[in-house]
């Protein structure tokens, strides 16, 4: 089986720098690095009474890495106000009603059409980083950050290879 159905002839995987991040129906601004999708299912282990030779395993509990975002420090408050609803000096306590969000992840091939997209649940900010470490002797980009929790992410299957043309 090709490894790209529609396009043939396309042997190169999709890269990494070519992704958006979308909450609220909007795309975050700026952002420059994501961390990896990832879920790991813990083995049970268990052993049949009859058989105490060797243990036999089953899937057990699945559970999902958390994500981080990275960008360049802007005046985009988008980080800042979605982490203030899990914890704020100004407002003490949760936003019960709107602290998760659900997240989509696409990412583009060369040319900037859509080839995937994957959905993030019930995602919340666990850690905000509004400033990197300040260092007057270097020149680097200020990065904020934030990890993310969440509770599942799937492929978004509606979202299929787009045909690629010839320019």
């Amino acid at each position: 089986m090709a490894e790209f159905t529609v396009n043939p002839t396309r042997f190169d995987p999709y890269k990494s720098h070519m992704f958006r991040v979308k909450w609220d129906g909007l795309y975050v601004a700026g952002l420059s690095k994501m961390s990896m999708l990832n879920r790991s299912t813990a083995p049970v282990t268990h052993r049949v009474g009859g058989d105490p030779s060797h243990d036999r395993k089953s899937p057990g509990l699945t559970t999902y890495d958390a994500v981080t975002l990275e960008r360049g420090v802007t005046h985009d408050p988008a980080f800042e106000a979605w982490a203030n609803k899990v914890a704020s000096l100004q407002q003490p306590g949760i936003s019960l009603k709107d602290f998760r969000k659900d997240l989509i992840v696409d990412v583009f091939n060369e040319a900037g059409q859509k080839a995937l997209s994957y959905k993030l649940f019930r995602c919340w900010v666990s850690q905000y980083q509004a400033l990197p470490a300040l260092d007057a002797s270097t020149a680097v980009v200020a990065i904020q950050l934030i990890k993310i929790e969440l509770e599942g992410w799937e492929r978004d299957t509606a979202v299929t290879e787009p045909t690629e043309l010839s320019v």
